[in-house]
């Protein structure tokens, strides 16, 4: 008996699993135009249903049909990145710096914190052992430091913007370190008046 009754429910499961073609051919007519968009409808107008034109999203469109990536989709140093240069990456640290002053450390008038996001300048001191300052090659950009040296190689992505042609670089000889201080360009906002 037991037995009998496990087929019995085997039986109805599959009925309900599999329902019969006419049913499902019925249930398909009575179901609106649009239930039947899928996720490529998204965000694309609707044609009328007599219309066979079907009008392409005007969103991405790409300028160069032979071109792999866009000019603004790659990253800022990406071609000073070479694999097969043997040189090793220098010890580095950047130092984000404040101008402070009598009124933000007693009295609190500019609203600058301790945040990054109040900071004027970036400094990256990088140490560069057995280098002398006529072997430097710096190249600073908005978003990317290069610097190379016959015995290092340094390819910095900046974690801020900064003014690439207002910064200034001094090579520091008692230390072998290189001290790099670049003013950031931050958005004119409340915290960053000047």
């Amino acid at each position: 008996m037991e037995g009998l009754s496990s087929v019995h429910n085997l039986q109805a499961l599959s009925a309900l699993l599999s329902p019969n073609n006419e049913d499902e051919e019925e249930d398909l007519q009575k179901v609106k135009p649009i239930a039947n968009l899928g996720p490529g409808h998204i965000g694309s107008p609707a044609a009328p249903s007599g219309d066979k034109h079907k009008e392409g999203s005007t969103a991405y469109v790409k300028k160069n049909s032979k071109g792999i990536w866009d000019e603004d989709e790659v990253t800022e140093g990406a071609h000073f990145d070479d694999p097969t240069d043997p040189r090793p990456q220098p010890e580095y640290e950047i130092v984000l710096k404040q101008s402070v002053g009598t009124e933000d450390l007693f009295l609190g008038l500019s609203r600058k914190d301790p945040s990054s996001m109040c900071c004027d300048s970036m400094l990256v001191r990088v140490k560069l052992p057995d280098t002398k300052a006529s072997d430097l090659v710096l190249d600073v950009r908005e978003t990317f430091l290069d610097l190379r040296t016959p015995k290092y190689k340094l390819g910095l992505h900046l974690p801020h913007p900064v003014h690439k042609h207002e910064g200034n670089a001094r090579f520091i000889t008692e230390r072998e370190e290189l001290e790099i201080t670049l003013p950031m360009n931050r958005p004119m906002d409340c915290i960053n008046l000047t």
